[in-house]
């Protein structure tokens, strides 16, 4: 029973450097060269602690697990990590005194090593089956070996040789366990990055398509108008054509500057900033633009909301949620502001509007990338509106019915509570 114990701990100082390798290394270490570095430390540290706790029996006699770490570091990782780790068995070895263990330990190393490095460059280039079985194969041929070398050393006498034939069994079990569970993890890990791969290009094809369907609705009609003013018995239409192609030139330019926007990355020049005072300089800008919709803006705006961010992000990111409250009452109405300070440490700003509302599966798709309840809309100053608020730390909440209006909830960290969590 205390054998079976020392190889199950022999088991799971094996398994750490796995674990560690799939669970940490994979993600956060893009070179190949250091993640060989690395694994190379890891599977030596196990070595190590396989060497440092063997299974004792009879006199002097010892055996661990270290050869499956030296398979596995040398098979995946090349030749110079399984000549490292050898030295690192032999050294260590040595630390423990001259003796037939000793010579036992190198007699298997050379003969054994040379086998590990004619199969590894075949091990490499395989599929997951031929995988597993040259390296149960190589872990049979080195405990075969030492068995060998053992009962030539000490004497065929059957209490040792039969804890030789229990490791012999015990490390090709291991070994086969081990290099299916590590194949089977690598194609799962290969599967997601293809997964991802496709995700990522799926996106871009999409927003490619989109936002090229979305430029080409503005050119196609500048370029009919631009044609019928070639018409020389159309005189009194030409200031309307100009007009409408100018219009829809800027709808395109505007699509482009969201797109780039959206797509640029953030530079941060935030500092104090009054959010009342902004908030009142945005509702100036706007307001001749409620007006010709009819449409009421009232307020109710505490002045000291301090928060850390840019003003003119922020200003970006009102003026779209505003806008787009204005244009959700084709028949007037009255748009509600108010800006106040949480007890949780935020800044709250309140705009409701009395608009068409949103489903709950509309709600939902806010902010994605050109989705839009407007007919020449493109969802790209909602999206961005999102990404500005985040990017103060913030969040938006919003509360909608169908028929009933909008409320965007937005709370802002106020400027102590971002010094604070800078800190």
């Amino acid at each position: 029973m205390n054998i079976l114990k020392d190889f199950l701990l022999q088991l799971t100082l094996i398994v750490i450097p796995i674990f560690i390798y799939f669970t940490f290394i994979t993600e956060r270490v893009k070179s190949d060269k250091n993640k060989n570095v690395i694994m190379s430390i890891l599977w030596g540290i196990s070595i190590l602690l396989c060497m440092s706790f063997p299974v004792s029996y009879g006199e002097n006699a010892r055996l661990d697990l270290r050869f499956i770490p030296l398979l596995f570091g040398t098979l995946y990782l090349g030749y110079f990590p399984g000549v490292f780790l050898s030295a690192l068995i032999i050294f260590f070895r040595l630390y423990f005194g001259i003796s037939l263990g000793f010579y036992n330990t190198v007699f298997v190393l050379l003969l054994s090593l040379p086998v590990i490095f004619y199969f590894q460059k075949s091990f490499a280039r395989s599929k997951k089956d031929k995988r597993v079985k040259i390296a149960v194969g190589l872990s049979f041929y080195y405990c075969l070996l030492g068995l060998t070398f053992f009962g030539v050393l000490n004497g065929f006498s059957f209490d040792h040789m039969s804890v030789q034939i229990i490791h012999l069994i015990f490390v090709v079990v291991v070994t086969w366990l081990f290099i299916i569970l590590s194949e089977m993890i690598r194609e799962i890990q290969v599967l997601r990055i293809e997964v991802q791969n496709s995700e990522k290009f799926r996106v871009v094809s999409e927003l490619t398509s989109v936002f090229a369907h979305e430029i080409r609705n503005p050119m196609q009609v500048t370029r009919g108008f631009l044609q019928l003013l070639n018409d020389p018995d159309l005189p009194s239409k030409k200031k309307e054509y100009i007009q409408i192609s100018i219009e829809e030139l800027d709808r395109a330019n505007e699509i482009i500057d969201d797109f780039l926007l959206f797509s640029k990355p953030d530079i941060n020049n935030n500092k104090k900033v009054n959010v009342g005072y902004q908030l009142e300089r945005v509702i100036n800008i706007i307001q001749s633009y409620s007006l010709n919709h009819n449409v009421e803006i009232k307020t109710d705006i505490l002045y000291n909301c301090w928060i850390y961010a840019n003003p003119q992000k922020l200003n970006q990111s009102l003026i779209n949620i505003l806008k787009n409250a204005v244009e959700s009452m084709p028949d007037g109405g009255i748009v509600w502001i108010t800006c106040t300070t949480a007890d949780d440490g935020y800044i709250k700003i309140n705009i409701k509007d009395q608009g068409i509302g949103m489903t709950n599966k509309q709600i939902d798709r806010l902010g994605t990338p050109f989705y839009s309840l407007k007919e020449k809309g493109t969802g790209l100053g909602m999206m961005i509106s999102f990404q500005i608020i985040r990017s103060f730390k913030g969040k938006i909440i919003v509360n909608s019915e169908k028929g009933t209006g909008t409320e965007f909830i937005i709370f802002l960290p106020q400027e102590s509570q971002t010094e604070r969590t800078a800190i």
